[in-house]
């Protein structure tokens, strides 16, 4: 008997109908011999809607606040998914984060899970109980509702497929597995049958939506199985989806690129004309750290007669939040000649382990790029990846051209 986590995206839970669907899927499972634990997102647009509302009182809403609220679009769908199954003669039971114990820090809206007692799941699942979780949310030390940032409800999944050491966590969303790139901008895009954790990982953080960055994270720390799948297949004929599997898995023959991946939600701030001293990196970018800013690509230039210029990327979203850092920082921590951004820029990004054994990647990745007149404005690299920085407007055309000059389309060994 396995003990498998399903976890279920907003669109897949986006409608009464949709619910009752995955309210049958799960039963197909379950009568098919296995444990279930379900973990569900807030229906499709709910968290937006609720947000929207806190934005109407306040500008600045106070990030404990806006945790109780946004906890309360996974509440509902928990609710409605154990009816749901019940309806169908099955024993369920839901549990919001806090009531698993789904422990965290106390950053909210950003929260990272600490630790979950699985006790109670665990006793459920032993008598035979469909076990219906919230994603997304915890709770702190003191029993404050946290939520963990957007995607969170992949985190949330992983997470207690990991406490619970499930046989398999599945992602069902409304795509049919990971692809090499967004089909929507390259419909010769392929469907991979099986990717490493470590692929996934880079492709997640450098764009890729399929899954969320820290769930790969759990899933490769806590060796935990994972297989995207759709929610839309037929529950008797559904698709195998993509496996995320080990690089130590010898069946595995890979391609030397498995993916594109690409983020639109990119801004770049320059600190320019800065001293070329020792400490000036932190200088800049402590500040940036202490407003809980992520920090995404890093470049320095070193300038003429002592000078140099600074430039960085982060989130589109806290551009502005970044810029005010800077600006009350400018003169007491550092001296700056000023300060440029741009949030009209994307990253594109080519990754996979064949890099490690080929060279030129990075050569014809830029010789495609030049020869479309498309200017690079920052690199980022790493064993398994080639990441960058161009004019926004440039972004569908990058990706088209790379995923041509890769030659993704033909279905390289590990693809569908």
């Amino acid at each position: 008997m396995a003990l498998i986590v399903q976890k279920y995206g907003g669109t897949s839970v986006g409608s009464i109908e949709r619910i009752r669907n995955v309210a049958r899927r799960v039963a197909h499972h379950y009568r098919a011999g296995n444990r279930i634990v379900v973990v569900v997102s807030a229906m499709s647009g709910e968290t937006n809607r609720l947000l929207a509302l806190a934005t109407e009182l306040s500008a600045n809403p106070d990030p404990r606040e806006l945790d109780v609220i946004a906890a309360t679009g996974e509440q509902v769908t928990i609710g409605l998914l154990t009816i749901a199954l019940k309806e169908l003669g099955l024993r369920a039971k839901s549990y919001t984060g806090a009531q698993v114990r789904i422990l965290t820090d106390n950053a909210h809206t950003k929260a990272r899970i600490l630790d979950i007692d699985e006790s109670r799941v665990r006793r459920d699942l032993d008598e035979g109980t469909i076990v219906v979780v919230a994603g997304f949310q915890g709770v702190d030390e003191e029993g404050n509702v946290t939520t963990l940032g957007r995607g969170g409800s992949d985190t949330s999944g992983v997470a207690l497929a990991a406490a619970l050491h499930a046989d398999e966590c599945q992602i069902y969303t409304d795509v049919d597995g990971v692809y090499t790139t967004d089909p929507r901008i390259v419909p010769e895009a392929r469907r991979l049958d099986r990717i490493t954790f470590e692929e996934m990982l880079e492709l997640a953080s450098q764009g890729s939506k399929v899954l969320q960055i820290r769930s790969v994270e759990f899933a490769g720390k806590y060796m935990v199985r994972l297989r995207v799948l759709s929610s839309f297949d037929d529950v008797d004929a559904e698709a195998p989806g993509t496996l995320i599997t080990y690089e130590e898995d010898e069946s595995m023959e890979q391609a030397i690129i498995s993916g594109i991946a690409f983020n639109r939600d990119e801004a770049k701030i320059s600190v320019m004309g800065v001293p070329d001293r020792p400490g000036i990196a932190y200088a800049i970018l402590g500040p940036i750290a202490d407003a809980n800013i992520d920090v995404d690509m890093i470049v320095q230039n070193i300038g003429a007669s002592g000078h140099t210029d600074f430039s960085f990327t982060v989130n589109r979203g806290e551009y502005q939040k970044a810029l005010d850092v800077l600006e009350a920082q400018r003169g007491k921590h550092f001296e700056a000649r000023e300060l440029i951004g741009d949030h009209r820029i994307a990253k594109v990004s080519v990754v996979g382990i064949g890099m490690r054994s080929h060279v030129g990647l990075a050569s014809k990745m830029f010789k495609t790029l030049a020869d479309e007149g498309i200017n690079i404005q920052m690199i980022s690299t790493s064993e398994i990846k080639i990441a960058v920085v161009i004019d926004e407007k440039y972004l569908e055309l990058a990706v088209r051209v790379l995923h041509r000059a890769f030659e993704l389309e033909k279905g390289a060994p590990g693809t569908a």
